[in-house]
């Protein structure tokens, strides 16, 4: 029960357009806040993705690979020739809403086309500056590839091996 607020709204454009920062999309939850980005904590493998997978997938050689300390699934950094990363993928298990904000803020459900897997998967995609991106969330799960090429179909083939890998 909200009627009698006297703070005027600029915009009346009421659900299609969620938060253009990154602070509270407030679906559900006051904590429906979106997870930070990862950051490399080591080398190693990633546990649910190959090098070979992620070089066919993306189209250029695997020269490294890092992991966050991300829990219960790392996400993983696959670079490239001259040490530039090609590709990141993130898994989130947790909150729904964070999950949902977390896909929001790598693909803005106002710039990006919608996207959707098998399952109930659904996020959105889209070219950036720098690529693409394919973020999709189910319930409490989340799963966000950022590749350097500007296809974004790249980064959903890794996604989707990614859930498949993961039993998501």
């Amino acid at each position: 029960m909200l009627g009698g607020c006297s703070s005027p709204q600029p915009q009346a454009a009421p659900s299609t357009t969620t938060p253009s920062s990154t602070t509270s999309s407030a679906p559900t939850s006051t904590s429906a806040t979106a997870p930070g980005d990862p950051v490399p904590a080591s080398t190693g493998q990633c546990p649910y993705l190959s090098s070979d997978f992620v070089a066919d997938a993306n189209g250029e050689k695997v020269t490294k690979v890092q992991i966050s300390a991300d829990k219960p699934h790392p996400a993983c950094f696959f670079y490239s020739f001259g040490n530039d990363k090609q590709l990141t993928v993130q898994v989130y298990v947790g909150d729904a809403g964070s999950a949902t904000a977390l896909v929001n803020k790598a693909a803005p459900i106002e710039t990006s086309d919608k996207a959707e897997l098998p399952g109930g998967w659904a996020g959105g995609s889209e070219a950036t500056a720098k690529g693409a991106v394919y973020a999709v969330s189910k319930g409490g799960t989340a799963v966000v590839a950022v590749t350097d090429q500007k296809q974004t179909i790249k980064a959903k083939q890794v996604v989707k091996q990614t859930i498949a890998a993961l039993g998501l």
